[in-house]
C-alpha cells in the first residue's frame, strides 16, 4: 500500500501530485472512515483552494453525508469550529506554508485535531483499497457554518485579559502574508481596542507580497513599518493562519523558540507544574524555562500532529514548534496564530518592560537553520551516515541528533512536506554554533552533492 499523507495531511502540487479525482477519493475515504456523520469543510486563500473543497463537499455529499461549509477561514479556525460546534470531523483545504503552486488536505478529528498516525493509515487503506461506502443512498445537505469566524474569536478573547490589554491601548502590525488570517486576526485585535495596521492584507493565492512563509528574512516590511508607527508589536502569519512571528518595538523578528519561550514564562507563572510539548529541533530555552515553574518537557517527532497528539495523551498545557506554531489547549491543542498574537498582546499589556527588552531576559542561545534540495532516498543516505560517523550522544526519533554538550547540538531530517534536507543546529557559544554549521554543511554536501 502506497503512502497518502505526509507529515502534516496531504500536500503536492495542484493538478500534478494533487488532483481533482484524489480530492474526490479522499472525500469518499473521509466519509466512509466518518461513518457519514456531519462534516465541516474549510479552506484558505489559494486559488485552488474554493474548486478543491467543492469537489470534497460533493463527493461528501454523494456518499450521504451533509456537509457544512466554513468557506475561507484559517486552519485553526476550521479546527476550533469541528470541536465546538458539533461536528464529528473535517478538512481543511491547504498547503500551509508550501508554494503557491501547492496545495493539500487536512483530516480533521472530532476533537479538532489532525487525525492521528494510526487513523491516517485506516483512511489510507480505505483510499487505496477502494473501500467506499454509502452511508445513505439520499444525497447528504450542503449547508452555510456562518457561526465559524464569531465563536472562533470570541473563545479567543475568553481566554486573556480583555480589559488589561483594552486598557492599553496597543498599537499593533499585522503582516497578513495575503493569507487567511486577513478574515480573523485585525478583527480580533480591533476587538481588543488595539489599533490595527495591517499590511499585505489583499488574500491572494500567489503570495505575492513575501511568500507564504513568514522567516526573519522576508520580514523587512514588517520591521519597517513597525518602527516608522512606533508599533508596540508586529505579527506575521503564514498562510493558513496557524503559525505566527513576532517582531518587537525596534524592528528585531524572533524566531519561534524565543517567541515561545517568553509566552511559555508568561502562561506558567499561572499555571505551575504544567507540562508543555514540543519536538525534537526545538531550543533548549523552553527547558530552562520550564525548569522555573517545575513544569516538564515533553519531546516528539517533527510536526504538529505529533506535538497536538501528544499535549492530548498526557494532558498538557503548551505546545510549539520552533517554525512559530505555539499551542494552547485552554483554546485547542493545536497551531492558532491568532490565539498566540491575543496571549503576546496581554503579555505585554502585562508588563512593564517593552518585548526586546523581555526576550533580553532570556539566556543567551545561538541558532541556526538551513535547508539542502534533496530526494528521500539522498536525505536517508545523508542522514545514516552522519550517524555512523557520530561521536558522543545522539538520538534518532526523527532523522539523527547529535549532540556535544548540554547546550550545543546539531540536527538533520527529511523534510515530510517537500523535498529537501533541514538542519538545525544550538549552542551557548556562538563559534563552537559556527564550526558545528559549517562542518555538518560541508558532510551534507559531500555525501550526495547536494545542494544548499
Amino acid at each position: 500500500m502506497g503512502r497518502l499523507f505526509g507529515t502534516n495531511g496531504i500536500r503536492g502540487v495542484f493538478g500534478e501530485d494533487l488532483t481533482l479525482d484524489l480530492a474526490l477519493e479522499v472525500s469518499y475515504s473521509l466519509t466512509t472512515y466518518f461513518r457519514g456523520k456531519n462534516l465541516l469543510v474549510g479552506y484558505d486563500g489559494r486559488h485552488s483552494s474554493p474548486l478543491i473543497a467543492q469537489v470534497m463537499r460533493a463527493g461528501m455529499n454523494a456518499l450521504g453525508t451533509d456537509v457544512a461549509n466554513a468557506g475561507l477561514v484559517p486552519t485553526p479556525c476550521l479546527q476550533f469550529c469541528v470541536k465546538s460546534l458539533g461536528y464529528s470531523g473535517g478538512a481543511m483545504i491547504t498547503a500551509s506554508h508550501n508554494p503557491p503552486e501547492y496545495n493539500g488536505i487536512k483530516a480533521i478529528a472530532g476533537d479538532g485535531v489532525e487525525l492521528s498516525r494510526e487513523e491516517e493509515l485506516n483512511v489510507e487503506e480505505i483510499y487505496f483499497n477502494k473501500n467506499f461506502r454509502h452511508v445513505d443512498r439520499k444525497i447528504g445537505e450542503q449547508i452555510n457554518e456562518d457561526r465559524a469566524i464569531t465563536s472562533y474569536i470570541d473563545n479567543i478573547k475568553s481566554l486573556v485579559n480583555v480589559d488589561l490589554i483594552k486598557s492599553k491601548r496597543l498599537t499593533i502590525v499585522l503582516d497578513l502574508g495575503n493569507g487567511a488570517q486577513a478574515v480573523t486576526a485585525p478583527k480580533l485585535m480591533k476587538e481588543l481596542d488595539c489599533k490595527v495596521i495591517a499590511i499585505n492584507s489583499t488574500i491572494d493565492g500567489s503570495f505575492p507580497a513575501r511568500g507564504s512563509e513568514p522567516t526573519p528574512n522576508n520580514l523587512d516590511l514588517l520591521s519597517k513599518t513597525v518602527r516608522e508607527n512606533s508599533a508596540d508589536l508586529g505579527i506575521a502569519y503564514d498562510g493558513d493562519g496557524d503559525r505566527s512571528i513576532f517582531c518587537d518595538e525596534k524592528g528585531n523578528v524572533y524566531g519561534g523558540d524565543k517567541s515561545a519561550a517568553v509566552l511559555a514564562e508568561h502562561i506558567l507563572s499561572r499555571n505551575t507544574n504544567a507540562r508543555i510539548v514540543t519536538p525534537i529541533n526545538s531550543s533548549m530555552l523552553i527547558d530552562i524555562i520550564a525548569s522555573k515553574h517545575s513544569a516538564k518537557v515533553t519531546r516528539t517527532k517533527v510536526g504538529s500532529i505529533e506535538v497536538s497528539r501528544e499535549m492530548l495523551k498526557i494532558n498538557a498545557l503548551l505546545g510549539f514548534e520552533e517554525n512559530g506554531g505555539f499551542m494552547y489547549s485552554k483554546h485547542i491543542a493545536v497551531r492558532d496564530g491568532a490565539m498566540t498574537s491575543a496571549l503576546m498582546a496581554e503579555l505585554i499589556a502585562s508588563r512593564a518592560r517593552r518585548l526586546s527588552q523581555i526576550i533580553d531576559e532570556l539566556p543567551e542561545l545561538y541558532q541556526h537553520k538551513a535547508k539542502f534540495k534533496c530526494t528521500k532516498e539522498q536525505g536517508i543516505k545523508i542522514v545514516e551516515e552522519l550517524l555512523s560517523n557520530a561521536r558522543g550522544r545522539t538520538e534518532t526519533l526523527d532523522g539523527v541528533k547529535i549532540w556535544f554538550d548540554d547546550y550545543s547540538w546539531v540536527m538533520v531530517r527529511q523534510s515530510g512536506t517537500e523535498p529537501v534536507l533541514r538542519l538545525y543546529a544550538e549552542s551557548n557559544d556562538s563559534k563552537l554554533l559556527d564550526e558545528i554549521v559549517e562542518n555538518y554543511s560541508k558532510q551534507i554536501r559531500n555525501i550526495t552533492d547536494v545542494s544548499g
